[in-house]
């Protein structure tokens, strides 16, 4: 019986090994990579284990400049160092952020790099504390000296599972499914390429106009106890010093006014002068900090969609939850005082002086978007319905 445990536990000890160092060789999910081969190769649409990536590759590549938020921040932030006259940028958002993911992102990012500035984009559905990217894990946080050696244990720890030695043998065999590059290839920004083929495989740009407007509408936030957690990020980077350049996502207005209809706008308005007095207040205590809103109903955000007599292609979003590149530019643009091919009005820079103005000019841009838009306002009704329906 000794020698038949022995034996046993000899083999099954082996065997674990050999998939672990299989696993952790290959990486096919690229837990531990920087600036690596591997990198550029075309991977499948869905990344896996983001958060790994990313947080490891923050670690390595230590940027100054960083970016969070969520899948809209990742689509259409350019992350080029030209932009920043060389300095080295990376985009963190992660894909189905809230808040609370996205701070935790950015505590980890000023542990393990001397962060200058960071820019935050930001969703009123997206603002609250419950589950967004399930792959996010507090252990892969940097919490002070020693991250890389206490993360090396770590991805030798991920590296024992069956599912991820398939992949790697997918990967060496050539079968990985190649669509895309990892947005590490991109200094943290989606390859546009998944994008495309997404749309080309799994429908038009159209059909997905009602899902996204119903996965937005029923989002939890604002929420209560999110803006708590959201001021201590805050004073976190404003007591390292670090630049801050918050902004509320353009979204289509289609979106906005899918918010309306639920009965939504007024607890965003409350949400928007919260963020405009948190701003306000760090600013009047040295903080270096600002807040523009690029949402509500703009030339921008009022583009004609697919399903209301758009074009198949839209020049400024892929869909209505996500912008392209040229209007991350704009945005960066703006943060940054950069020229702009923005039109006026595109990106509002909100003061507790003016934040009352803006608002009630949103509420004339509305009705007038309602008079001027009548199939994109029976949408947003009709998913404001769906929302509800149990």
């Amino acid at each position: 019986m000794r020698a038949y445990l022995s034996l046993f536990c000899g083999l099954s000890a082996g065997v674990v090994g050999a998939v672990a160092a299989l696993n952790y060789a290959v990486d096919p999910y690229l837990t531990h990579q920087w600036n690596t081969p591997p990198v550029q190769l075309l991977r499948p649409m869905r990344e896996r284990l983001g958060p790994w990536a990313k947080t490891y590759a923050l670690a390595r590549y230590r940027p100054a400049l960083v970016y969070v938020g969520n899948s809209r921040t990742e689509v259409a932030l350019p992350a080029h160092p030209s932009l920043f006259g060389g300095r080295p940028v990376f985009n963190a958002a992660l894909s189905g952020a809230t808040m609370n993911d996205a701070g935790m992102m950015a505590h980890h990012a000023v542990q393990v790099a001397k962060v200058d500035t960071l820019v935050w984009g930001l969703d009123a559905p997206s603002f609250h504390l419950g589950t967004g990217n399930t792959e996010l894990d507090e252990a892969l946080l940097a919490d002070g000296p020693g991250y890389l050696a206490r993360r090396s244990l770590l991805n030798l720890k991920r590296a024992v599972s069956l599912e991820m030695a398939g992949d790697a043998l997918r990967v060496l065999s050539g079968s990985y499914e190649p669509v895309c590059r990892s947005s590490l290839a991109f200094l943290g920004q989606r390859d546009a390429a998944c994008l495309m083929h997404r749309f080309a495989t799994r429908g038009s740009k159209a059909a997905a106009v009602l899902p996204r407007l119903g996965e937005f509408v029923r989002g939890e936030g604002p929420a209560a106890g999110a803006l708590a957690v959201f001021h201590r990020r805050l004073d976190e980077l404003c007591s390292l010093g670090t630049r801050v350049r918050l902004y509320v996502n353009p979204t289509h207005a289609l979106m906005q006014d899918a918010l309306y209809w639920a009965g939504k706008a007024e607890p965003a308005e409350a949400w928007l002068r919260a963020l405009t007095a948190a701003a306000a207040r760090r600013r009047a205590a040295g903080c270096d900090v600002t807040l523009h809103d690029f949402s509500g109903y703009n030339s921008v955000t009022t583009e004609p969609l697919p399903q209301a007599g758009g074009g198949a292609d839209m020049g400024y979003y892929w869909e209505p939850s996500h912008y392209r590149e040229n209007v991350g530019r704009m945005i960066l643009a703006r943060l940054f005082g950069g020229a702009s091919a923005a039109p006026d009005g595109f990106g509002a820079e909100l003061m507790p002086s003016n934040v009352e103005q803006h608002l009630s000019a949103m509420h004339v841009a509305r009705e007038r978007y309602h008079a001027e838009h009548a199939p994109e306002t029976a949408l947003a009704r009709q998913a404001a319905l769906a929302a509800k329906t149990p």
